[in-house]
């Protein structure tokens, strides 16, 4: 009766703080797997309640965006396209940035803008990242899909862009730069719980981190001296690796992308480090 008693008495779930700090759970996070979709539908509705054109702004936000880099950066700067259409070189730069640091952004504030929840019921605190950079991916979905139709007319209709086999390899970009914004953001996230005004200074860098970015210019075009700030962007490799994929320019090699998947995979490691440390005590400081 005794062994009866006890496998009936048996936990489905036993919640503990003794994990270690390099442990992603990520068993215990599949389980949530429906956790994470709730919040992927709670974010996409949240953002288009009480909205007059609802998911047309995915469409909007980088059309606009584009049209008026097309006029600054290239009618006015003058900025080398490496000869792809501008139209085409400047959509794709958005349309990855745009994921980036909506990313980044959102995930920077995961504690702070969830310490309600995470202080009344338990889940896996990484299903709140997780759920940010899949959320995100509608919204990268409908920009990419634009920026394929425009591709696509310059390809069979002025046939001055050269896609290659590289295309292949959009997914391993797309993860390569959710894992980044997660990273960063999950460490951004940590510290704003006692340094809140990193939050403002994020908000600043990220502006000013567009601009190390090869998303308005190519690298080729840099001048030799400042190449260096390049070659140490993780992102470079990403973008001269997706321009060159669709558009057959840029200059790319096999070298920038292995670099940025290491630091970037060193970013993530030390993120959920300082995430896993922070998420046991975070409610007496935020």
């Amino acid at each position: 009766m005794s062994n009866t008693s006890d496998e009936n008495n048996k936990w489905t779930q036993v919640i503990e703080s003794g994990h270690s700090l390099f442990s992603l759970n990520l068993k215990e996070v599949w389980n949530y797997r429906d956790l994470v979709y709730m919040l992927v539908k709670r974010d996409f509705v949240t953002s288009f309640k009480q909205t007059i054109l609802g998911p047309l702004w995915f469409f909007i936000n980088p059309i606009f965006t584009t049209i008026m880099y097309v006029i600054v950066f290239g009618n006015i700067a003058n900025l080398s396209t490496d000869g792809a259409p501008k139209l085409a070189f400047y959509l794709a730069g958005v349309t990855l940035w745009n994921y980036f640091s909506s990313c980044l952004n959102n995930t920077s504030n995961v504690f702070r803008g969830n310490a309600s929840i995470f202080g009344k019921v338990y889940f896996p605190r990484l299903v709140m990242p997780l759920a940010i950079v899949t959320s995100n991916l509608m919204q990268f979905g409908v920009q990419f899909l634009l920026f394929i139709c425009v591709t696509a007319y310059y390809y069979f209709f002025e046939g001055n862009i050269h896609p290659n086999i590289w295309i292949l390899a959009t997914p391993f970009l797309i993860i390569l730069m959710a894992a980044f914004a997660m990273g960063m953001g999950m460490i951004f996230s940590s510290m704003t719980t006692k340094y809140k005004d990193l939050s403002m200074l994020l908000s600043f860098g990220v502006s000013l981190y567009m601009y190390v970015t090869p998303v308005v210019y190519p690298v080729s075009s840099m001048p030799e001296k400042y190449r260096w700030i390049a070659d140490l962007n993780p992102l470079t490799g990403i973008f001269e690796c997706f321009k060159y994929a669709y558009l057959g320019v840029g200059d790319f090699n096999l070298s920038m992308l292995l670099y940025s998947t290491i630091v970037i995979f060193m970013i993530l490691l030390l993120g959920t480090i300082i995430f896993n440390k922070v998420e046991k005590s975070f409610m007496d400081t935020v």
